[in-house]
């Protein structure tokens, strides 16, 4: 198992960049490598992404989502793909953000690819991305505002 962890500042209210990444489909605009997020009810995303120039397939479950503090999943099918995001309010119009994925190369390709921080540069990136996407909107594409925790789901 590999971890990657990186974390970035980002010039909006907390609850704009919290707002922000409870918008899953949106994440290709700025997530490198991912073609598509599917969010198939209140907790599974359904991804698709092109890894080493191959198409891979997982499904995803929200195991924990309390509003404008933390967001963590596990995979439940297809790749292998644990983690979470933490959101920290740094004063009114500033946010820390911090995300930790654990995951489960496959084949050499892949396991060459992680030993050469090839992953983890890609992490950095899209933060890089995101940070660049919510500052220039200013405000985020949608809003999912309801808490999970293990089974039980709260829509607000």
């Amino acid at each position: 198992m590999a971890r990657v962890e990186h974390q970035i500042e980002v010039d909006v209210p907390v609850r704009t960049a919290y707002d922000q990444w409870t918008q899953f489909e949106a994440f290709p605009r700025f997530m490198e490598g991912i073609t598509r997020v599917v969010q198939l009810d209140d907790k599974r995303l359904a991804w698709e992404a092109e890894i080493g120039g191959q198409k891979r397939e997982w499904t995803a479950e929200i195991v924990n989502q309390t509003p404008d503090a933390r967001i963590a999943w596990r995979s439940t099918s297809g790749e292998r793909n644990d983690g979470a995001v933490l959101f920290q309010a740094l004063g009114p119009n500033r946010t820390r953000i911090d995300l930790t994925i654990d995951f489960e190369p496959e084949g050499a390709l892949e396991n060459v690819g992680a030993a050469l921080g090839l992953v983890d540069r890609r992490v950095k990136g899209d933060l890089d991305r995101f940070k660049e996407f919510i500052e220039e909107r200013g405000q985020p594409t949608g809003a999912v505002r309801g808490e999970i925790h293990g089974d039980r789901v709260e829509r607000r």
